[in-house]
């Protein structure tokens, strides 16, 4: 549960550092825009009020108090599984960058409203409309992390003693 801990831990600090140098030290909160790497990586400030690219965004305190919820349980739950998957490295890894990035954006549900969104990236002619942040990667990451690699047993697959 260590790698879980620390994981998540930095996961939210690194969220909530580039949110709070990007967005307010930068102030793309006022400017809105600004290119960093053309077309390839851009900040552009969007307020996601629901979920991924805007789904479920009705902007209603009842939605807001809803999806913080939702993220708290589903944070809980993952804690709790983890607990049962002690050995397994992987599955804390990636546990530990889901609960990181999902309690990244539950702050800023508390704290604006709606989750703070900046990095746009395109490429190869293809404008991408969207933004996100480090804590949409992240939890990205680790659900795709977990569903690969929790549910086996904590030795990786190797034999251990007696198992033969």
């Amino acid at each position: 549960m260590r790698l879980f801990w620390i994981t998540g831990t930095l996961t939210f600090g690194i969220d909530q550092l580039t949110k709070l140098l990007v967005v307010h030290w930068l102030d793309l909160i006022n400017r809105h825009e600004i290119d960093v790497l053309p077309p390839y990586l851009n900040f552009r400030m969007a307020w996601n009020y629901g979920i991924n690219f805007g789904l479920l965004s009705h902007g209603s305190e009842l939605a807001r108090w809803g999806l913080i919820t939702l993220a708290v349980i589903i944070s809980a739950w993952v804690i709790w599984w983890m607990r049962r998957e002690r050995g397994n490295w992987k599955a804390e890894l990636a546990g530990g960058l889901l609960v990181g990035g999902a309690l990244g954006n539950v702050i800023d549900r508390i704290a604006y409203g709606a989750v703070a969104d900046f990095l746009n990236m395109s490429c190869c002619g293809i404008e991408n409309p969207y933004a996100f942040n480090v804590a949409d990667i992240a939890i990205f990451a680790g659900a795709l992390g977990l569903v690969i690699f929790a549910g086996g047993d904590a030795t990786g697959g190797k034999p251990t003693k007696g198992s033969r």
